[in-house]
């Protein structure tokens, strides 16, 4: 699209020469998108500290029809921070405040660059009997851009999907108008989002095409005394998911994960693995217990042996409940998974560099069938099937992930993994895995199935509230701007 320089000169007036970069320099030190998904350059990089700069800037890019994408650590892998239609990348990690914990009513107040170990730390100095909930991304990345794409974390289990937990925001609207939702439209407390008309929703999944959020309030749980985190592996997929159905129905757990036989083998060092042996388990399940008192907790963790000796008795084969310090002691890799938010440099830090994942959401119960078509798919392709399955909001559905690591700078490996990524989404969404952190693809390849009815009415929305669709443009159908 280009920039003039008159548009740069309006930039710079409004938001000072410090925060305004044209050069290459200022492009690469931009977070990079992980994926297979082609990259771009924006036409300039502005970086925003403030609510009212960020008024200005989306005022200006109306007035002159400019694309704004905003930005903050772009480790999400549906490529959906790249600048599409170039114009101006907006940089939010300077916006980094948390502005306030309220351990009385359990939330807290941030801005879009607070990261979950920012959080964390400041919960841990300040209000230890607080906890909140951590991702599997790195400790650096964004809260509010996760709970905008609707993520997950390691109390998903008991509270859902991130989106659910919001109570409420400000947002700055793609004309530059600032409004709030929840109860933060009608009072000092940002403690809930009802009763008011939801429309924190208009900015939830709408993958930053509806407004950039500046403030969110999210929720904070007590922290409870006695927790303990432990692995059981599972020798097949359906002994394993059974059991974790039971598991899940039993309502004992925090949190429950199962990883397949190549994240283990990754956690081992093996940054390639192509070999299993029939000895060896298909599925690591982790799982958190935790009780605020210690007969409670003493009481889940029989529960669980009970459950898994009915497994035995049924003719299964596991190992464990195996203690997460026990297996640190033996191997150091599963470190990664003793304390959360964690870095998993297996998928991050390889000489590849790449990372792309097919992420749903869809039902628990078609869980066996998705983990073993989606392992048949990956194994064609050439790429071990890592695949990361999490029940949600008590079992009510869950998560399918399937993730691989490749050479970005590779062409050939690139149309391989795309390939791959096309064939599993055909695979999966007929059985309802729906992909989330929605990449454009997937929609241009699927879109045609969504309701019709649903497709008008988030068209109407995005129009309504961007009436030049300047915001973030190729998002869910999303038109470049109007010229």
């Amino acid at each position: 699209m280009g920039t003039t320089p008159a548009l740069l000169d309006r930039l710079t007036a409004l938001l000072g020469a410090g925060a305004v970069s044209v050069d290459e320099a200022a492009f690469r030190e931009l977070p990079p998108d992980l994926t297979e998904i082609p990259s771009r350059d924006p036409d300039v990089v502005v970086r925003a500290t403030t609510v009212a700069q960020i008024q200005s800037l989306l005022r200006l890019a109306n007035e002159t029809r400019t694309p704004v994408t905003p930005v903050i650590t772009n480790t999400n892998v549906g490529g959906l921070a790249i600048p599409t239609h170039g114009g101006i990348v907006l940089d939010l990690r300077g916006m980094n405040r948390i502005l306030e914990i309220n351990a009385d009513d359990l939330y807290a107040v941030i801005e879009p660059g607070v990261s979950w170990g920012q959080l964390k730390e400041a919960l841990e100095k300040e209000h230890p009997e607080l906890r909140f909930a951590y991702s599997l991304s790195p400790p650096e990345t964004s809260i509010v851009a996760n709970h905008l794409m609707d993520g997950l974390s390691n109390l998903s289990l008991r509270h859902g999907a991130t989106g659910q937990w919001i109570n409420a925001i400000e947002a700055v609207l793609p004309t530059g108008e600032l409004m709030r939702a929840g109860s933060a439209a009608w009072s000092s407390s940002w403690c809930s989002r009802s009763p008011m008309p939801d429309l924190v929703g208009l900015f939830v999944n709408f993958h930053g095409t509806t407004g950039i959020v500046t403030k969110m309030a999210v929720q904070l749980w007590p922290n409870p005394k006695f927790r303990r985190r432990v692995f059981v592996l599972a020798y097949r997929y359906a002994e394993g998911y059974r059991f974790l159905r039971r598991l899940v129905r039993a309502e004992l757990c925090d949190d429950i994960g199962g990883l397949s036989w190549p994240l283990g083998k990754m956690l081992f060092g093996d940054p390639h693995p192509v070999y299993h042996d029939p000895a060896e388990p298909v599925l690591f399940c982790y799982l958190d217990i935790s009780a605020h008192f210690e007969r409670e907790f003493q009481a889940r963790l029989e529960t669980l042996e009970e459950l898994l000796a009915a497994e035995r008795r049924e003719g299964a084969r596991f190992d464990g409940p195996l203690d997460i310090a026990e297996l640190v002691s033996v191997e150091p890799g599963f470190q990664k998974f003793a304390e959360f938010p964690t870095r998993l440099d297996f998928l991050l830090d390889h000489p590849g560099g790449g990372l792309t994942w097919i992420g749903t959401y869809g039902p628990f119960s078609q869980m066996d069938r998705g983990v073993e078509a989606g392992a048949q798919i990956m194994e064609r392709h050439g790429f071990p099937p890592a695949i990361v399955s999490r029940p949600m909001r008590g079992g009510h559905f869950a998560v399918l992930r399937l993730l691989a690591i490749f050479d970005r700078k590779n062409a050939a490996e690139v149309e391989r993994v795309a390939a791959m990524n096309r064939e599993l989404v055909d695979a999966v969404l007929p059985m309802g895995f729906l992909p989330y952190k929605t990449p454009a693809w997937v929609l241009d390849r699927h879109g045609a199935s969504i309701d019709p009815v649903f497709r008008r009415l988030v068209g109407t929305i995005q129009t309504a509230m961007d009436p030049n669709g300047i915001l973030n443009p190729g998002r869910w159908l999303k038109s470049p701007p109007r010229k």
